[in-house]
């Protein structure tokens, strides 16, 4: 019998705050990437977004490229520790919305899985903490000497997590027409498109207005945005962009 499944982004979805940027300032306490880089490659990025005269994707695409680099070579176990903290110290800071979420669908019986751009070690520790029955995440190669072989497999990007919910569909029987979907960026849109109960949780212009061009996915999906200690139901029939 076909099963009924909850598939969850994690940063700005689950999560307050970015896990990738969380990780990042560890690797520099923890000496792995010199501080450098931050005030150097990212904090520029990170300074026009926060004045929202910049892009998040930008601010977050200097961060993975720099992780990237650095994990390089770099022994497995180090990176292990260090998502092991981030999710003891920054675990906790959720949406209200998305962790009543998950709650509601545990007592219902449905599968609860974590799909995320962040690195896989970082996705497991996050999924283990809320009790969710699987996860996939962008997984960085380790060789036989137990090292990053520089080797990535994404899953930031549309395509990879629309192949996630459909290889695990497959897996377990999901029935994709009952199940739920929640994400925040446009990494996230062919996931949404995928299931009968889309919800974009404080969701980015760009996948706003890639909602209001589908017609399809316009219909069935809930906006929700949640500021402060109020959570906000958004009429997307309705909904108009500012300029």
């Amino acid at each position: 019998m076909a099963k009924t499944a909850a598939f969850f982004d994690i940063d700005g979805t689950i999560s307050r705050e970015g896990l990738i940027s969380e990780m990042f300032k560890k690797m520099i306490k923890y000496e792995l990437i010199d501080p450098s880089k931050w005030y150097e490659d990212v904090e520029p990025a990170f300074t026009r977004w926060d004045k929202r005269v910049g892009n998040y994707d930008d601010y977050l695409q200097k961060m993975v490229d720099i992780y990237s680099e650095t994990v390089q070579n770099t022994n497995s176990f180090h990176i292990l520790y260090i998502a092991k903290r981030v999710i003891e110290q920054k675990g906790e800071r959720v949406y209200t919305y998305t962790r009543d979420r998950i709650r509601w669908h545990r007592e219902h019986g449905h599968r609860v899985i974590a799909i995320s751009g962040s690195p896989v070690e970082l996705v497991r520790e996050m999924s283990e903490k809320y009790g969710m029955d699987d996860y996939r995440g962008t997984v960085y190669k380790v060789g036989p000497d137990g090292r990053y072989s520089g080797e990535i497999i994404p899953m930031w990007d549309s395509e990879s997590k629309q192949c996630a919910v459909l290889q695990m569909a497959k897996q377990y029987g999901i029935d994709l027409s009952e199940s739920y979907a929640y994400g925040d960026t446009n990494g996230d849109f062919a996931m949404m498109k995928l299931v009968g109960h889309p919800v974009a949780v404080n969701p980015t212009r760009e996948l706003l207005a890639h909602i209001q061009k589908d017609d399809d996915l316009r219909k069935k999906i809930v906006v929700i945005v949640e500021r402060k200690d109020v959570i906000y139901r958004l009429n997307t029939e309705t909904l108009e962009l500012a300029d």
